[in-house]
């Protein structure tokens, strides 16, 4: 017989109890492989709980994320059979100059397809002459001659573990009477650490770049026979902290004089607060703030793009706060990117804020399946102002002309959308207590802020970029599920920020954190000349003098506390 909801009684346990009972499984002598699987149901049934309970998660939204394709793209929510004829019919057109775009955005996809030579820019170069010929040299089958062409390119790639070892047996003599030692000359460079400045930068990309935690990479050098255990790794990356920190405040400092930021948050575990919640519940006393999350902020000053991680109880906003209090004083409010969450907005607002127009479109998207109609109207609209913004990038207008063509062929889109809701909404077309009628009160009520770039120069359509780069802490979360301690997070965090800042600016992070460990001393006389984007020019000497800070920043940094 199949229960009924009605007869499945209800669960009201929490998550303590709930582990109070694995333990006794396991000490009953369960089989581990069972134990485990009981372990992950439990994780499994707080996740899910935990979303029902969140308000502003709707029973379409929980089954798509559990169930549902994880792509938002127009062909994918509306049916490529019929997402492209409705451009055509439904869609008003955009000028003559605006059209052009749409026809660029239909090129083909990039990144399909094998990788030429060119990619492979850290490839060792071997260059083949010919044996006997050279360029104007007769032809060996004919009377002509023979001329050069681009050279055949062929790609040969061998595979190396993430650390290799050196054993140097060092011979040794010893006088029989005073007992003398007279041990052989090492080879240039072998120096007097185990460890090479190398090691920690790798240990790094690899745990916080690409989220493998220590015990999969202690297992896989143990697998090769260099074992490297995890408190090692641990050890190294944290002494080799001190030596990134002043890089990591110029960053900081850098970051607060931007003209624009995004942030977000997600949600993080650090033990040591839920051992102090738990301990707090255990003696009577109040809660503190029980949310953990690790805040992601992006900064842009011209084309630079700084990213910072500070992961603990303060949401993105109070950490927003806390960058810009390091602005110089005078500078113009920066544009903030952030989506309609309160929590990202500082309490006292120094921003010019705009909001995530990706948000307010997924809104829409939640209810497709029983509004197609409706929405299909909404994501066509505003795919052409997503065709505008791709021809401003693909051209790279500046922020002046980029907020005048947007104007011109954004702006007559945005007010027909503008139009659309008013008249669902006052002409009761739509109920307002309906899904479709909440997704439109939602743009309603921020259209100020997602209208921001019609009228802001450099102001972003969406947050996309914040929420790309948080996807480093999310693969963290998912891999190694949790930091231990503050200081965990905090080491985490400097990685990850100067990892992902790197990446942005064209660097190989991997190269960077090797550098700044190497110049130690000149990295803390000068941290504006170790950035990502000018750190190889610096180190070229006088030839690369490095950049200029950002406009407003003070000529030597002011002291920081992060």
């Amino acid at each position: 017989m199949t229960p009924t909801i009605h007869s499945i009684p209800a669960i009201d346990q929490s998550m303590d109890q709930l582990e109070r009972v694995v333990e006794r499984v396991k000490a009953l002598g369960a089989d581990p492989a069972d134990a485990k699987v009981l372990e992950n149901l439990i994780a499994s049934y707080a996740y899910i709980t935990e979303l029902v309970r969140d308000k502003q998660t709707s029973i379409a939204r929980l089954r798509h994320m559990l169930f549902g394709d994880t792509s938002e793209k127009k062909e994918k929510v509306l049916g490529a059979q019929k997402a492209g004829s409705a451009d055509a019919k439904d869609a008003p057109p955009a000028s003559t100059e605006g059209a052009s775009s749409t026809a660029e955005a239909s090129e083909a996809a990039k990144g399909h397809g094998r990788n030429g030579a060119e990619a492979y820019s850290k490839a060792t170069k071997v260059v083949i002459p010919h044996e006997t010929l050279r360029a104007g040299a007769g032809c060996p089958h004919c009377k002509g001659r023979v001329h050069r062409r681009e050279p055949r390119c062929l790609v040969r790639i061998q595979a190396v573990m993430p650390f290799q070892a050196t054993i140097y047996e060092q011979d040794e003599l010893r006088c029989g009477l005073c007992g003398e030692l007279f041990p052989a000359t090492l080879p240039p460079g072998v120096g007097d650490e185990k460890y090479d400045a190398t090691v920690p930068s790798m240990i790094a990309v690899l745990r916080y770049g690409s989220g493998l935690p220590f015990y999969r990479i202690a297992a896989l050098q143990e697998a090769a026979g260099l074992p490297m255990a995890t408190s090692t790794q641990w050890d190294l990356v944290s002494q080799a902290t001190a030596k990134c920190i002043p890089a990591h405040e110029e960053l900081e400092r850098q970051a607060a004089q931007g003209e624009l930021v995004h942030n977000d948050d997600t949600t993080m575990v650090l033990l040591d607060f839920l051992k102090e919640e738990k301990e707090r519940r255990e003696r009577g006393e109040p809660s503190e703030r029980t949310g953990i999350f690790t805040t992601g902020i992006v900064a842009l000053s011209g084309e630079r793009r700084i990213v910072l991680f500070s992961t603990g109880r303060r949401h993105a906003g109070e950490n927003l706060t806390a960058l810009l209090e390091k602005r110089v004083p005078g500078l113009s409010p920066p544009t903030q990117m952030c989506d309609g969450l309160d929590r990202n907005i500082p309490a006292e607002l120094q921003t010019i804020l705009a909001s995530c127009l990706g948000h307010a479109r997924r809104q829409f998207v939640d209810v497709v399946t029983d509004f197609p109609d409706d929405v299909r109207h909404v994501l066509e609209e505003l795919a052409i102002v997503y065709r505008v913004d791709a021809r401003t990038k693909a051209e790279a207008m500046t922020p002046a002309r980029r907020m005048k063509f947007h104007q011109d062929e954004s702006g007559p889109v945005m007010d027909r959308l503008a139009a659309w809701f008013v008249e669902q909404i006052d002409e009761k077309k739509v109920e307002p207590n309906s899904a479709l009628g909440k997704a439109i009160l939602y743009a309603q009520k921020r259209w100020t802020r997602l209208t921001l770039f019609l009228r802001v120069e450099g102001a972003p359509l969406d947050n996309n970029v914040c929420e790309m780069v948080l996807k480093r802490a999310i693969l963290h979360r998912k891999n190694s599920l949790f930091y231990k301690t503050q200081n965990g997070a905090r080491v985490g965090d400097l990685y990850m920020s100067l990892i992902a800042t790197a990446r942005l600016a064209q660097a190989d992070p991997f190269d960077y954190l090797t550098e700044l460990q190497r110049h130690a001393a000149e990295v803390e006389k000068t941290p504006s000349a170790w950035m990502p984007w000018n750190y190889r020019e610096t180190m070229a000497g006088p030839a690369g003098p490095p950049a200029a800070s950002p406009p407003g920043a003070a000529a030597e940094p002011p002291p920081s506390t992060a």
